[in-house]
């Protein structure tokens, strides 16, 4: 896999590694929403095809230099290796999660 992947194989596996996903839960609505936490903010990821990072959308969608980010591969090996945070909450805090993950970077600390 690591041949396939490059470089993304193995930032991909340290995310995983270092907790960097989350699975949210939602109540009763039984919806999942997961998050990847990246240098500059946290990305939705939504199930094996999309990420909302800048490389995603530069070299997996414009260029189609790749076939994933890495945020993608690290929400894939965190799943398969039960290595993620899982979140449980009700639906009225589904709106507030998707509003704060919009594409605003972290501010630097």
């Amino acid at each position: 896999m690591s041949s396939k992947y490059g470089e993304r194989f193995w930032k991909g596996i340290r995310a995983a590694i270092e907790g960097c996903v989350k699975k949210y839960a939602f109540s009763p609505s039984r919806r999942e929403v997961w998050t990847v936490q990246g240098k500059k903010m946290d990305y939705l990821v939504i199930d094996d095809f999309y990420c909302g990072c800048d490389d995603f959308y530069l070299n997996v969608v414009i260029r189609r230099r790749f076939s994933c980010c890495y945020h993608l591969l690290a929400k894939v090996m965190a799943e398969a290796l039960e290595l993620y945070e899982s979140i449980a909450s009700n639906d009225s805090k589904y709106l507030l999660l998707m509003r704060g993950l919009r594409r605003v970077p972290k501010k630097d600390s």
